[in-house]
């Protein structure tokens, strides 16, 4: 049985993207930011840029392990 993961903030995310890996970098787009690299905790499923907010959704699916 598979655990469920907690639910996805109810406030909307300037933009969402589904990744298949756990670390993630993020360096604003076109708004620009310095350079970040977070780490997706798998019990969460989710992290977001604490510059820009951009959510990286981890597909389950797809994820190494």
């Amino acid at each position: 049985m598979r655990a469920k993961l907690p639910a996805v903030p109810a406030h909307d995310a300037p933009e969402v993207e589904v990744v298949a890996r756990m670390r993630v970098s993020c360096d604003g787009g076109a708004l620009g930011h310095p350079l970040v690299w977070y780490s997706i905790d798998p019990s969460v499923g989710w992290i977001e840029c604490g510059y820009c907010d951009k959510r990286f959704v981890l597909d389950q699916a797809l994820a190494e392990h």
